[in-house]
């Protein structure tokens, strides 16, 4: 079991930047591999970017070069930094954990966090 909490989201104007944080509890986090997706109103939910075990990123062509992502596994941390942000930005924002042991995949969601661009 994996429990993820994240924070950092806020109401920016556009070109503006946010740093949202994931800190992940109850297993070993380096085991995970972790992405950040986002749900607009009225939309499906989509992966934003993602980050493996060992550290391979990939990320949405529509956040590419604006978007980062990365993990610090000392502080058991995923962290997504969105610069140049547009209003197509705003969604709730989600981390997810997941991995496979033996044939299963086990995915953690947190509870998300509110991403707003507006002028």
């Amino acid at each position: 079991q994996v429990q993820l909490v994240e924070s950092g989201g806020g109401l920016v104007q556009p070109g503006g930047s946010l740093n949202l944080s994931c800190a992940a509890s109850g297993d070993i986090f380096g085991l995970y591999d972790m992405a950040w997706y986002r749900q607009a109103p009225g939309k499906q939910r989509e992966l934003v970017a993602s980050i493996t075990d060992s550290g391979v990123t990939n990320s949405a062509d529509s956040v590419k070069g604006r978007f980062t992502i990365s993990r610090d596994n000392a502080k058991n941390t995923v962290a997504l930094q969105m610069n140049s942000l547009k209003p197509e930005d705003t969604a709730v924002y989600y981390c997810k954990a997941w991995r496979v042991r033996s044939g299963l995949q086990y995915n953690y969601w947190g509870q998300g966090t509110q991403v707003t661009v507006s002028s």
